[in-house]
């Protein structure tokens, strides 16, 4: 992947950690950056990056604390992308990985061209949010 796609992906990844950009914002970036979309990996912690000639790029995210919970609680997964989308003072997406995490979901798929995001768990339980039209 060139440099300049590669420092895209970053700066996405990192406006997340630091309140700089929402998700629609980022999602913009990359898509116009021909990225089809990304998976972030709790339990690596890492964020990948993919192109649709099936180049990608594995960038590490900042450490949040706590572990993939044994159960997958979709609702709770709901109700964290609600708090998310409210854009409420206390929302943080530091503070929504760290809640992912205690409520089981062990990474995610944001799809740009299904227009979607697939939550799952460890025992590969899913929850599914499309994006909003």
């Amino acid at each position: 992947m060139d440099a300049e796609r590669i420092s895209i992906a970053q700066s996405c990844l990192d406006a997340a950690h630091d309140g700089s950009l929402g998700f629609p914002a980022i999602v913009g970036k990359l898509i116009a950056a021909r990225f089809e979309g990304y998976t972030v990996d709790y339990r690596r912690n890492t964020q990948t990056y993919y192109l649709p000639d099936g180049d990608s790029v594995a960038l590490d995210m900042p450490h949040s604390d706590g572990i993939t919970a044994a159960t997958f609680d979709a609702a709770a997964i709901e109700g964290l992308v609600r708090w998310a989308q409210r854009g409420e003072p206390d929302y943080s997406y530091s503070g929504f990985c760290e809640k992912a995490k205690g409520a089981g979901c062990a990474g995610y798929l944001v799809s740009f061209l299904g227009r979607r995001v697939v939550y799952f768990g460890r025992t590969a339980e899913t929850h599914i949010e499309r994006f909003p039209e």
